[in-house]
C-alpha cells in the first residue's frame, strides 16, 4: 500500500471523469515558432526547451486547454530525459527542464482551479528511444538499472516541480515501462514524495506494442508494480483502441485511461496530418465513458482545443466509479499473457531447460549453444507447455547471473509463454526479472534459513510483479504430514502479504512429494499428505494457488513405471486442487489409457493400500519394455481391429505410425466408389468422429492440452494425405473466406479443416492463422472483399472474441456474414450473438456451423443469391426463439441487452417448484 504524499488527482478519479489536454507538440507546431524560439539552430525542434528559451508559447497552449475545461494538464516534458535531451546538447540540463514545465503547469493550473473545478498537473514522460528489450546492439545498449536511473533524474524534477501525478506515456517497449516505474520509485524515495503513477502503452492497428505486447500482457505486466491507472494514448484514433480499452475495463482494477490521437496520421506533403474531427473524436470518447466505464480521457497528437471542448460538453462527469472485476491471476510473455488456472487444469512447466535435471541442457549451456536451445524451448511448448522452467546452475561456472540474463533475454524474445525463473540465489532472479519483459514465475522460496531470504525474494516479487512458489520448508526442513505443510504455507502466507504486500494469487505453494521408490517406511504415507496438504492449503487460503514436480513421486524407478505412477500422482493431485505442474509432458499418459491393473498398482502405492504395492510395482514393471509409438506392444491387437476403427483409435490415442496406410486400407475397400467420394467418406465418418471424441475428452478433462495437440498432428497427416484423393475445383472461385482461429486462441486443426474442405470445392481461402485479433481480422476481410468471414475457437476464455468482432463489424456497417465454429462453440452460442449491443440482430448473419461440411452447405447457400436470403431469415427466427422475442408481432424489435446496473433485489421470490420437470409441449423450432 502506497503512503502517498499526495493523491488528490486519484481522490478526484474516484469521484468522478477527468479530462486531459490535447496536444502539446500539435499546438506548438501551430504558432509558427522559428529557431530563435527554441533557443538557436543547434536546439531547434526541443519542444521541452521551450520552457526555458520561450515559456510563452507553452504557457499559451496551456491556457487554451484549461480554458476549455480540461481538469488535467500535462507538462512539457516529453522527450525531456537525458538520453533524448542529449541529442540536442541538453543532457546535463535536465532538471532545469523539467522543473521549469512542472512549476509553468502548476502555477496555470492554481490560476484556473476553484473549489468546484481544482485543475491538475500530470508529469509526461514519454520513451527513451531506446528498446531494450531487443537484442539489437544499437538500441539496447543501456542496461536495466541505467535506464531506471535515467527516469529515476526527470521524474525527481518534475515532482519537485510540483506535479500532482507522474504520467509514462506512449510506452512502446513493456521492459522499458518496467525501468520507468522502477526509476520513479526510486525518485518516490529520494524526494521523499509520494505520487500517483499513471501507465499508458502505445498500441498499433492490430493491437500491439511495437514489439508484440498484447493490451492483455501489458495489463498482466504492469498492473502489480505500483502504478494506479493504466491506459492507451498515441498511435491510433479512438476507433482502433475500442477492443483494448474494452479489455482494460472489463479486466483491470484500476482506472483506464483513453487518450488518442485525432486518427491516424496521414503523409500530406511530408507532413503527419491527423484527419480526425473533434466531432466524431469526442462521440467515441464520450461512448468509451458511457459504455465501458473509462474514468480518464483526453487528446494526444492532431488533438486541439476543439476536440477537447466537445468532450467537456457532452462529458457527464459524476458517473460512479465502475466496480473493480474479479481478475484471474495471469503471467505473461512479452508477446500474451496465459491464465495460472487452466481449464483443464493443470498449468504445465516444462522442465527440460533445467542444468540440474538434463544432461543435454547442461551441455548446451555450457556451450553458450543458445540457437539448439531456443529449439528446445520451442519444442515443449509445441508439446503443450504453458510456461517454461529456466535454471542456469553449473557447479563448474560461477557466472549463474550473467548466463540468465543472457537466456532469458533471448527466449524472451523466441518463445510466447511466460518463463519460470528456477534458481535459489536473490542476484540471479534480480537479474533475470530485470531481463525479462514479461510476468514471471519465481521458483522458488521457502523458510529452511528464516523469513530474512524469503523476504528479499518477496521484496524482488513486490517491486517486479512476479509470482513466487514457495515450498513447505522451514527451518524443521521439508514438511512430511499434512498438517506440517499447513502450517509452514501460513507462515509463507503472512510473511509474503502481511509484511511484503503480496496478493494471495502471487503465491503458488509446491507441497512437495517424496519419492517412493525407496520403501522408506517413514514415507509410504508421504503422497497421500501431499494430496492431503494441497487441499488443506487450499481451503485455508483462499486464491492462493498449488504447483508440484509430479516426476520427483517415482525417482529411482524404470522408465515404464516412472510414467504410470507419474501420470497417476498428476491426476490425483489434479482432483485434489492441482493448478500447475512441472513435469514433462512426453512422458505423462493419459489416466484413462492406463490399463486397470497398472492403475492399481500405481494407486496402491500412492494411496498406501498395500504395504506390498513397491515390490509389486517393481516386479510388473521389471518385463514390460518402455512403450514408444515403435513398440510391438498390443500391436496385435490393433491390426485386428476394422481399418476404420484403427484409424479412429490411432488419432484418439495420438499414433502417426501407419495412419496413411489406414487410409488407403479405407479407400481400396470402397472400389465402388470414385476415390474422392470415399475419401470425404473417411474424412467425415471416420476423421471428423475422431476429432470429436478428442475435443469431448479434453473438456470433460480427461486429457490434457499436450494430448490434444498430439492428436491434432496426427489427425493434419491424416488430412494431408486424403488431400491427395479429394477432388479439387479448378477454374473461377465460388467465393472468397477469410479464414483465422480467434485471438487468444492457438489451436487450429478445426480451422485447417475447413480450409481444406472449402479450398477443394471451389472457394479461396484466406487463412490468417491462429491467434488473430479483431482489427487484423476485420480489415484483411475488408482488403480482400471476402464473402464470409470464418472464426474458430476451442476454448471457452477465448470464443468471447467472436460477439467483439461481429459488434465491431456492425458499428463499421460492414456486410459480411460471418461462420462460427470449434469446440467453445454451439448453436445457441450462434443465436445469441447475432443479437448486436445495439439492440438489433446482425443482418448479414452469424452462422453456426458444427463442422466443416456444414461450413461448405453455408457457404453454398449464403453464395446463392436464391437460398441466401431465407438461410438469414431461418437464423433470425431461431434467434428470436432463442431470445424470446415476440414472433406474433412481425415489427417487433430485437430485445435490447440489459444495462450493466442491476437493481438491489429486495425480496427473492419462491421458485413455482422445486427438482427436475419434465416439459411435455415444445415448439419444434426449439429442439
Amino acid at each position: 500500500m502506497k503512503n502517498f504524499t499526495n493523491r488528490r488527482y486519484l481522490d478526484a478519479l474516484e469521484d468522478r471523469v477527468l479530462l486531459f489536454d490535447g496536444a502539446m507538440g500539435t499546438n506548438l507546431d501551430r504558432q509558427n515558432l522559428t529557431s530563435e524560439h527554441f533557443g538557436g539552430e543547434k536546439t531547434a525542434g526541443c519542444n521541452d526547451y521551450l520552457v526555458i528559451t520561450y515559456p510563452q508559447a507553452v504557457e499559451k497552449v496551456h491556457r487554451s486547454f484549461l480554458e476549455v475545461g480540461s481538469d488535467v494538464i500535462e507538462t512539457d516534458s516529453f522527450r525531456a530525459n537525458r538520453l533524448t535531451l542529449s541529442e540536442f546538447g541538453l543532457g546535463e540540463q535536465v532538471s532545469e527542464i523539467n522543473h521549469a514545465a512542472a512549476s509553468l503547469a502548476r502555477r496555470l493550473a492554481d490560476e484556473y482551479s476553484t473549489p468546484e473545478k481544482p485543475r491538475f498537473v500530470a508529469g509526461s514522460m514519454g520513451p527513451s528511444g531506446k528498446l531494450i528489450s531487443t537484442e539489437d546492439p544499437e538500441m539496447s545498449d543501456i542496461s536495466f538499472d541505467a535506464l531506471a536511473d535515467i527516469f529515476k533524474e526527470q521524474a525527481a524534477a518534475l515532482i519537485e516541480g510540483g506535479v500532482d501525478l507522474l504520467l509514462i506515456e506512449t510506452s512502446q517497449d513493456i521492459l522499458e515501462v518496467k525501468a520507468v516505474i522502477t526509476g520513479i520509485h526510486s525518485a518516490f524515495e529520494e524526494t521523499g514524495q509520494v505520487l500517483p503513477i499513471q501507465a499508458q502503452v502505445t498500441l498499433d492497428t492490430t493491437g500491439r506494442m511495437l514489439l508484440g505486447t498484447d493490451i492483455a500482457a501489458a495489463l498482466a505486466v504492469l498492473e502489480g508494480m505500483g502504478i494506479d491507472v493504466i491506459g492507451l494514448n498515441c498511435s491510433t484514433g479512438p476507433d482502433y483502441m475500442r477492443e483494448p480499452i474494452r479489455y482494460l475495463t472489463e479486466n483491470a482494477k484500476l482506472p483506464v485511461s483513453c487518450i488518442p490521437n485525432a486518427g491516424l496520421p496521414l503523409n500530406v506533403d511530408g507532413e503527419a496530418v491527423y484527419p480526425m474531427k473533434p466531432e466524431p473524436f469526442s462521440e467515441l470518447m464520450l461512448e468509451f465513458v458511457n459504455d465501458y466505464g473509462v474514468r480518464v480521457v483526453g487528446g494526444c497528437c492532431g488533438t486541439r482545443e476543439d476536440h477537447i471542448e466537445l468532450i467537456n460538453q457532452g462529458l457527464n462527469r459524476n458517473r460512479p466509479l465502475p466496480q473493480a472485476p474479479e481478475k484471474e491471476p495471469l503471467l505473461a510473455s512479452p508477446v500474451q499473457a496465459v491464465a495460472m488456472t487452466q481449464t483443464p487444469p493443470p498449468f504445465l512447466i516444462g522442465e527440460r531447460l533445467n542444468t540440474q535435471g538434463s544432461r543435454r541442457f547442461k551441455r548446451l549451456i555450457m556451450a553458450e549453444d543458445f540457437d539448439t536451445i531456443i529449439e528446445m524451448a520451442r519444442s515443449q511448448v509445441d508439446s503443450g507447455a504453458h510456461g517454461l522452467d529456466i535454471c542456469v546452475a553449473l557447479t563448474e561456472r560461477d557466472n549463474e547471473v550473467a548466463l540468465m540474463s543472457k537466456l532469458v533475454k533471448k527466449l524472451a524474445n523466441a518463445v510466447p509463454v511466460p518463463l519460470v525463473i528456477d534458481t535459489t540465489e536473490v542476484e540471479v532472479i534480480e537479474a533475470a526479472l530485470k531481463a525479462n519483459p514479461g510476468r514471471s514465475l519465481i521458483n522458488s522460496t521457502h523458510l529452511e534459513s528464516g523469513p530474512e531470504k524469503a523476504g528479499q525474494v518477496f521484496s524482488l516479487a513486490k517491486a517486479f510483479n512476479a509470482a513466487v512458489i514457495v515450498l513447505t520448508i522451514d527451518e524443521n526442513g521439508m514438511a512430511k504430514t499434512a498438517a506440517d505443510k499447513l502450517a509452514v504455507a501460513r507462515r509463507i502466507y503472512n510473511l509474503a502479504i502481511e509484511d511484503h504486500g503480496l496478493a494471495p494469487e502471487d503465491l503458488v505453494y509446491d507441497a512437495l512429494t517424496f519419492t517412493l521408490a525407496t520403501g522408506d517406511p517413514e514415507l509410504r504415507d508421504s503422497a497421500l499428505q501431499t494430496l492431503d496438504g494441497i487441499r488443506r492449503i487450499k481451503a485455508a487460503m483462499p486464491g492462493v494457488l498449488t504447483s508440484l514436480g509430479v516426476s520427483n513421486v517415482s525417482f529411482g524407478l524404470s522408465r515404464p513405471a516412472r510414467a504410470v505412477l507419474n501420470s497417476v500422482m498428476l491426476h490425483h493431485t489434479v482432483q485434489a486442487g492441482l493448478d500447475m505442474a512441472i513435469v514433462n509432458a512426453a512422458h505423462i499418459k493419459p489416466y484413462a489409457e492406463i490399463p486397470e491393473n497398472e492403475r492399481k498398482l500405481a494407486e496402491d502405492l500412492i494411496l498406501n493400500r498395500d504395504p506390498d504395492a513397491l515390490s509389486k510395482l517393481i516386479a510388473y514393471f521389471e518385463n514390460v519394455e518402455e512403450d514408444t509409438e515403435g513398440s510391438t506392444s498390443g500391436q496385435g491387437v490393433l491390426e485386428a481391429m476394422p481399418p476404420a476403427e484403427r484409424l479412429h483409435w490411432r488419432i484418439l490415442h495420438r499414433h502417426k505410425a501407419d495412419v496413411e496406410a489406414d487410409i488407403d486400407i479405407l479407400l481400396e475397400s470402397e472400389k465402388d466408389k470414385p476415390r474422392s467420394e470415399a475419401a470425404v467418406d473417411v474424412l467425415n465418418n471416420v476423421l471428423l468422429p475422431a476429432m470429436k471424441d478428442v475435443g469431448d475428452k479434453f473438456g470433460a478433462g480427461e486429457l490434457i492440452l499436450p494430448f490434444v495437440l498430439q492428436s491434432a498432428e496426427v489427425m493434419k497427416i491424416a488430412v494431408n494425405h486424403l488431400e491427395n484423393y479429394l477432388e479439387k475445383k479448378v477454374g473461377s472461385t465460388k467465393g472468397k473466406l477469410v479464414l483465422a482461429t480467434v485471438y487468444g486462441d492457438v489451436h487450429d486443426i478445426g480451422k485447417n479443416l475447413v480450409k481444406t474442405i472449402l479450398s477443394n470445392n471451389g472457394y479461396e481461402v484466406v487463412d490468417l492463422g491462429k491467434q488473430v485479433p479483431a482489427e487484423t481480422i476485420i480489415s484483411r476481410a475488408v482488403e480482400e472483399k471476402a464473402d464470409a468471414i470464418g472464426l474458430s475457437a476451442l476454448l471457452v476464455s477465448t470464443s468471447r472474441q467472436m460477439p467483439l468482432i461481429i459488434n465491431e463489424l456492425d458499428r463499421r456497417g460492414l456486410s459480411i456474414p460471418v461462420l462460427i465454429g470449434g469446440a467453445a462453440i454451439n448453436p445457441r452460442f450462434g443465436k445469441r450473438i447475432l443479437l448486436t449491443e445495439a439492440g438489433h440482430y446482425y443482418e448479414p448473419g452469424v452462422f453456426y456451423c458444427k463442422d466443416a461440411f456444414e461450413g461448405l452447405s453455408t457457404m453454398d447457400a449464403l453464395m446463392n443469391p436464391e437460398k441466401k436470403g431465407a438461410l438469414i431469415q431461418e437464423t433470425h427466427k431461431a434467434a428470436d426463439y432463442e431470445l424470446g422475442r415476440d414472433l406474433s408481432n412481425p415489427r417487433a424489435g430485437a430485445r435490447r441487452r440489459a444495462v450493466n446496473q442491476v437493481k438491489e433485489l429486495r425480496s427473492l421470490p419462491l421458485a413455482p417448484y422445486w427438482g427436475p420437470k419434465v416439459v411435455k409441449n415444445m415448439p419444434i423450432e426449439m429442439v
